[in-house]
């Protein structure tokens, strides 16, 4: 794959950059800038070579409009101020507004182009249109440096049409994260430890599929979860199921002790009556989910302390660890307890602690975890699952 390095001398020249600044917003305050730091070593290493640099990226989905709750602008401002230089936003992707904030860069100035998702053409299914909206992109740039992990499965305009357009290389983001991801699936250190979770099986099952020859041992919490215990047998109230995959759980299962795959499901559940912090809360047997006081109405949320206690201990004892999805909805503090558990046990690991990108990425960071503590957070949710299942990824292979 092109590196930075492979690039000429920079020096004068314009890059642009596809960036993922995905970033949550309250109104126009970001409630997490964790993508827009992760962007950060490229930025500053193309200003510190003398480039102009021209920042592209989608937020939301905004339909193929502009959109005013989807601006980049709140990301052009956090990135001025982590970048400790001014970096000028352009309202709009292709038009007036942004050849001229191109054309008045200087060396090592920043510009940020608005939410490239305001053009239908981005994500269009026809290439011809994908291609076209690239070309007018092209025309902001000598070289095209590609740094969105986040959306590197995903053939896109600004993804896999304009790395076909200009002079292009991977950023050391991306580098970063196929180093990690590469040690998981070839070179693990033993042993190694999964841990999913999440709301549905359906979502995991081609993870589970290509990492279960690999991994020593599969912890298995979430919503997901309850599949997996309708799939032994055990009711599950009215907790989260997906019926369509009970044959599939069980074919995980057995298959795992074919292969001497340990797989850990939660002993204990914590079950509410209702979804919502106001909700009366018990702790069942993970078998006897419908035996709370809520009866079949019981609505599991999390897994329960004793459950925690057992993830946390096979999460810190292992060498290499790959997480993904929270162990219950660490949004209400009451159903927080499994993943604020797996989340600190991870920093303990004497090894590599992967965290796997979305909604993992988002619980480690509301539950007051600073990234350093980890060995690795991922700034791809879907692309770090598709990598791991073994896909081929449109926006890494035009690279190649």
């Amino acid at each position: 794959m092109r590196k930075l390095s492979d690039l000429p001398n920079l020096d004068g020249k314009r890059v642009v950059i596809r960036c993922d600044f995905n970033v949550p917003l309250d109104g126009t305050r970001i409630t997490d800038d964790g993508r827009i730091v992760a962007s950060l070593p490229t930025i500053k290493y193309l200003v510190d070579q003398g480039a102009k640099v021209v920042v592209i990226s989608h937020l939301g989905r905004p339909e193929g409009a502009p959109d005013a709750k989807y601006s980049l602008e709140p990301a052009a401002k956090r990135l001025g101020e982590l970048l400790g230089q001014p970096v000028f936003f352009a309202t709009d992707t292709v038009g007036s507004e942004a050849k001229g904030a191109v054309k008045a860069l200087a060396r090592g100035g920043v510009v940020v182009l608005e939410n490239l998702r305001f053009n239908a053409a981005e994500t269009s299914k026809d290439a011809a249109e994908r291609e076209a909206f690239a070309a007018k992109l092209a025309e902001f740039g000598d070289f095209f440096v590609s740094d969105g992990f986040g959306v590197v499965h995903r053939k896109q305009a600004s993804v896999y049409e304009l790395a076909k357009a200009l002079p292009s290389s991977c950023g050391l983001l991306i580098e970063k994260e196929l180093d990690v991801l590469t040690r998981l699936t070839s070179t693990p250190e033993r042993p190694y430890a999964v841990v999913l979770g999440g709301s549905k099986v359906s979502d995991k099952l081609g993870v589970i599929d290509h990492l279960l020859p690999t991994v020593n041992k599969l912890l298995v919490g979430g919503g997901m979860v309850f599949t997996f215990l309708a799939a032994q047998g055990f009711k599950v109230g009215s907790s989260l199921l997906e019926a369509d995959q009970i044959e599939t759980c069980k074919e995980y299962l057995k298959r795992a002790a074919e292969l001497g795959v340990e797989v850990i499901l939660p002993t204990d559940i914590v079950v509410a009556s209702k979804f919502g912090a106001d909700a009366d809360v018990a702790i069942t047997p993970a078998d006897a989910i419908e035996s709370s006081p809520f009866g079949e109405k019981g609505l599991g949320l999390d897994i329960g302390p004793v459950s925690a206690a057992r993830f946390a201990s096979e999460v810190a004892s292992a060498k290499t660890v790959f997480w993904n999805g929270p162990m219950g909805v660490f949004e209400i503090d009451a159903f927080a307890g499994g993943t604020r558990a797996v989340a600190k046990a991870l920093t303990e690991v004497d090894g590599l602690s992967v965290v796997g990108g979305g909604d993992s990425a988002a619980a480690v960071r509301i539950l007051g975890f600073e990234d350093s503590q980890f060995g690795h957070i991922s700034t791809g949710g879907g692309a770090s699952l598709e990598f791991l299942e073994g896909k081929n990824l449109p926006g890494l292979d035009v690279l190649n």
